[in-house]
């Protein structure tokens, strides 16, 4: 089994939801980006994604912005992203590491470029956010040809006719982006979320992780009674802004509340 099915399997095993958790590479600097990656882990993230910086980062609101400009600034680019992610594999070699980021830094070389290199680097997963599931041949056959797992975004607007779309192919886990909006500026009504990962889980065998506006381990436990996985951006970001060389500990803290939540929630449920 793969690192990514594994995490979800032990998680689910240990009946809670796995915690994934997010940071922009490069930020708040290209080293020091390994020393927050380590504070994740040390908190206990399940899997991680690293952040691809990008000019555009549409779908991202301030925090991970800034972020973006803070480690485009530092000098971040792929070579250095890749080097992050090796660095890393050999320090943790069971933790799943996803790249998220857009399609331009993934694809200017070429798709079999960017998916062997990411193999090469120990790149579990990639999520691409603006590659639609309709464009798969862009990337996706690379990705697949390298053993690297193809993560897609499933959203409130993502219909009954379009789900197969966006199932198809995809593998790794099922990312449920639940709200219509930017990250880390709105959090969806538990309702709704429950309503859409049922609808989700219904439809794929795929673990369902669920994100965009989730910060307080109360946020995080609510979900994860239901979902297969939380994801936490914009909070552990705003961290690194707020702390910058100084981030690990804090970071480290901040993701070990949010395990803690998750590793009762459903315990407390039950009871």
């Amino acid at each position: 089994m793969s690192r990514l099915p594994a995490a979800f399997a032990r998680a689910a095993s240990q009946d809670r939801a796995a915690l994934v958790t997010f940071v922009t590479a490069g930020d708040p600097s290209p080293q020091g980006t390994a020393a927050v990656l380590d504070a994740l882990v040390a908190g206990g993230a399940d899997v991680i994604e690293l952040g691809m910086p990008f000019t555009d980062p549409m779908a991202d609101g301030p925090a991970i912005q800034r972020a973006n400009l803070r480690a485009l600034g530092s000098g971040t680019t792929t070579a250095a992203i890749l080097d992050i992610a090796r660095d890393f594999r050999a320090r943790h070699p069971e933790v799943p590491l996803v790249l998220m980021g857009y399609a331009n830094p993934m694809v200017r070389r070429g798709p079999d470029w960017f998916a062997a290199a990411a193999r090469d680097a120990g790149v579990d997963g990639v999520i691409c956010v603006d590659i639609p599931s309709e464009e798969d041949d862009a990337l996706g056959p690379a990705l697949r040809t390298a053993g690297i797992d193809l993560i897609r975004l499933a959203t409130p607007t993502t219909d009954v006719a379009r789900l197969p779309a966006v199932l198809e192919n995809a593998s790794g886990f099922l990312y449920y982006v639940s709200v219509a909006g930017i990250t880390g500026l709105q959090q969806a009504a538990q309702a709704s979320v429950e309503a859409a990962v049922a609808h989700l889980k219904a439809a794929t065998t795929l673990p369902v992780a669920v994100g965009f506006g989730v910060r307080t381990p109360e946020q995080a436990g609510a979900i994860g009674r239901v979902a297969d996985g939380v994801v936490v951006g914009s909070a552990i970001v705003e961290l690194v802004e707020a702390h910058g060389a100084d981030a690990a500990g804090p970071v480290r803290d901040y993701v070990g509340s949010l395990a803690t939540a998750l590793a009762t929630a459903r315990k407390e449920l039950a009871a």
